[in-house]
């Protein structure tokens, strides 16, 4: 503990220097081009690795959503139809 004080009492004047460490690293940071490129050379590799579906399976699931989305909206139009009588007569009666 003592020595720490002696430490600490020695350098309080003076000033911390950079360490050649941290000046080395600093020199070393890759520049805003160089990263901007490695990344798109890593979305490359990563596209070229994509499993491509065919046009066949493509055109089967397109036109399998298109057919379950017309269904879909045809059962909420007639319970929207429903409803909507239901309503209708309610206001006649009351």
């Amino acid at each position: 503990m003592a020595e720490n004080e002696k430490k600490d009492a020695g350098l309080e004047g003076a000033k911390p220097e950079k360490s050649a460490k941290s000046q080395k690293a600093k020199s070393k940071k890759p520049t805003l081009h160089s990263r901007i490129a490695a990344w798109f050379r890593s979305v490359k590799a990563e596209m070229k690795k994509i499993v491509w579906a065919s046009f066949k399976a493509v055109r089967s699931n397109t036109l399998m959503v298109a057919v379950v989305v017309i269904i879909f909206a045809a059962a909420i139009g007639i319970v929207d139809l429903i409803f909507s009588k239901f309503i209708y007569i309610l206001g006649i009666l009351i």
